[in-house]
């Protein structure tokens, strides 16, 4: 059989998934695809006629296998993977997680585990405490990938994540997106337009003083050892690494300055 791996994906067929909020009503998001994506990209690849799947126990737990027919040989070559329940419907959900992750083995979707770490904050109304008593995301917050492109390697180098009112939440890499924007302000009455823009002095810098609770301050501590045990960062490379940026102390960072940090942080080691 003359392979060719299936081709990447486009950003319609990318979802966005919230896989947790943290107590700063941070949300760190991760990228999937659905099962009809699969199909799709295993008819397209392939041929509708040349592939099959196979649904079958081993140790309680279910798998797939997905084959696809080696003209060469003239046998099926299969590629299997266990699957996890859903919070919906258990059987149903093990089976389609099960041909997801079969199809990741053939190639489907692989590149979506190179977008690295994602991390959106949550804004007021977005977020709420639910009956654990942690915090979590709305019903109605919803996110898509606005845009989305790949190296040589089949790495993701550009990815833009959108809300559904089509504002930026999260990029990557150099974007062509150009999100709507609203109307330029019109010029005094009467004055002609390359008159209108008068050249102000340069503002002052203001010193901003920024609060941080204790209760926060030990929240962001534990996100960042979080992530340091994730990627083997040790303390003297996270000591150089902050020294490098001047992102400044963790009780000295606005929330969006926390945030850009601990993307930074990601892109780094991850």
């Amino acid at each position: 059989m003359n392979y060719k791996p299936p081709r990447v994906l486009r950003a319609d067929e990318i979802s966005c998934r919230i896989q947790q909020v943290t107590e700063s009503y941070g949300a760190i998001i991760l990228l999937y695809k659905d099962a009809r994506t699969d199909m799709d990209l295993l008819d397209e690849t392939f041929g509708v006629m040349n592939w099959q799947r196979k649904h079958f126990p081993i140790d309680g737990n279910l798998y797939c296998g997905i084959e696809v027919w080696d003209d060469d040989k003239k046998q099926w070559v299969m590629k299997q993977d266990v699957g996890t329940e859903s919070n919906t419907e258990a059987t149903k959900g093990e089976a389609s997680d099960s041909f997801k992750r079969s199809g990741t083995n053939w190639g489907i979707g692989r590149e979506l585990y190179t977008a690295g770490f994602i991390f959106i904050q949550l804004e007021q109304g977005e977020y709420k405490t639910g009956k654990n008593g942690q915090p979590q995301a709305v019903p109605s917050f919803k996110l898509a990938v606005k845009e989305i492109d790949y190296t040589d390697n089949r790495e993701i180098k550009t990815l833009v994540i959108v809300d559904k009112n089509g504002r930026v939440r999260f990029t990557k890499g150099k974007s062509q997106y150009i999100p709507q924007t609203d109307a330029p302000a019109k010029p005094m009455q009467g004055i002609p337009v390359e008159k209108a823009r008068i050249p102000r002095p340069a503002a002052e810098p203001v010193k901003v003083s920024i609060s941080v609770t204790p209760e926060e301050l030990a929240q962001r501590k534990k996100e960042v050892a979080a992530l340091q045990k994730q990627y083997n960062i040790t303390p003297e490379a996270l000591k150089a690494f902050t020294d490098e940026i001047k992102c400044g102390k963790l009780n000295e960072q606005t929330q969006q300055e926390y945030t850009d940090f601990l993307v930074a942080l990601q892109k780094r080691f991850g």
